[in-house]
């Protein structure tokens, strides 16, 4: 699950809210190569507003035709499609050509109405909450369900029911709030990371709640806040400080947790140095300390904070791309016709 579908599902709450009518579509099953995978949503609103995407662009013109179409002819007292159904683009090579689906691809795709928005608010609430959600579509009636779900577990679709993941947004969770947390903050917004800060010194924090819009300060001494906040799968910590007192006790909680990354400021030598002090004083063993990365960000040959910020951040969106393409590989085990031809 992307964040950015996640978007999709806020922006179709408020359009519910609004009273329109709104079609809701999903990538079922994809052939050959296609720009968006399956579980990936498009929003299409009865006016042909839409929201998310689900072929990079090849196929939504045609959706949002047939969408309004099936809109302007169903009745007021029975609007928008009248149940889920299936929609196949680039069955043959004509079509896939006419569409721009790549490479000959093949998209399969399941279209609903959303006659009841109050899933969503829960959906949205739960993955708030940083949790992991299956939503499970019965395809016959239109209902929705919504449970609990784990880490690797995949899309499944069996033509009678379809039960897609979803997950809370990647997070950051910045140790300083100066001028390099500043830019980090900045790319990590356009990356769609909810970003939090912990910074104990006011005059920093302060500087950089008011430059940075929508980031979040997280009160408190940095070992309290990271202990608090319990990281997961989904959170990466940083250190930005250069102070031992701040960033070293943040990364004897982080380097413990669950965060999928952790870094910290400096050079090889520092980064060395503060190796030895976290084994020394705090007791970490050589496979917490081997979790640290540091220096900090892909190398570069950065120099200013902002080229700094984007070798942090690079190597943030490397870690995370590869514990999802580890996640994805595990969800190729999963037993033939969870997904049917």
């Amino acid at each position: 699950m992307e964040s950015l579908d996640l978007r999709v599902l806020a922006d179709v709450l408020s359009w519910c809210n609004s009273g329109h009518a709104v079609s809701l579509v999903t990538v079922v099953e994809t052939w050959g190569s296609a720009p968006r995978p399956p579980g990936a949503l498009l929003a299409v609103r009865d006016d042909g507003v839409v929201s998310g995407s689900v072929s990079g662009g090849c196929v939504e013109d045609d959706l949002i035709a047939r969408t309004k179409a099936a809109f302007a002819e169903t009745s007021s007292a029975n609007p928008g499609v009248v149940k889920p159904g299936l929609i196949v683009y680039g069955v043959s090579k004509e079509e896939a050509t006419r569409f721009g689906l790549p490479c000959g691809g093949t998209l399969r795709l399941l279209q609903e109405p959303v006659t009841d928005s109050g899933w969503i608010a829960q959906l949205l609430q739960r993955t708030g909450d940083h949790l992991l959600v299956a939503r499970t579509l019965n395809i016959a009636t239109g209902t929705v369900e919504l449970a609990d779900a784990v880490r690797g577990q995949a899309m499944t679709f069996s033509g009678q029911t379809m039960t897609t993941i979803f997950g809370p947004k990647w997070r950051l969770l910045l140790i300083g709030a100066g001028q390099l947390s500043q830019a980090v903050a900045q790319i990590a917004f356009m990356l769609d990371f909810e970003v939090l800060v912990c910074d104990p010194r006011e005059e920093y924090a302060e500087s950089l709640i008011s430059s940075v819009p929508g980031i979040v300060r997280v009160e408190g001494m940095p070992d309290d806040v990271v202990r608090e906040l319990v990281p997961d799968v989904h959170t990466a910590i940083v250190a930005l400080t250069h102070d031992p007192k701040l960033d070293d006790m943040a990364l004897i909680e982080a380097l413990q947790s669950g965060a999928f990354y952790v870094g910290a400021l400096g050079s090889k030598r520092n980064q060395e140095t503060r190796k030895q002090r976290l084994a020394t004083h705090f007791d970490l063993s050589e496979q917490e300390l081997a979790r640290l990365h540091g220096p900090v960000g892909l190398p570069l040959s950065a120099q200013t904070p902002a080229e700094i910020a984007v070798s942090i951040m690079a190597e943030i969106v490397q870690v995370k791309n590869t514990l999802v393409s580890s996640a994805k590989a595990i969800e190729t085990t999963t037993p033939a016709g969870c997904l049917l031809a």
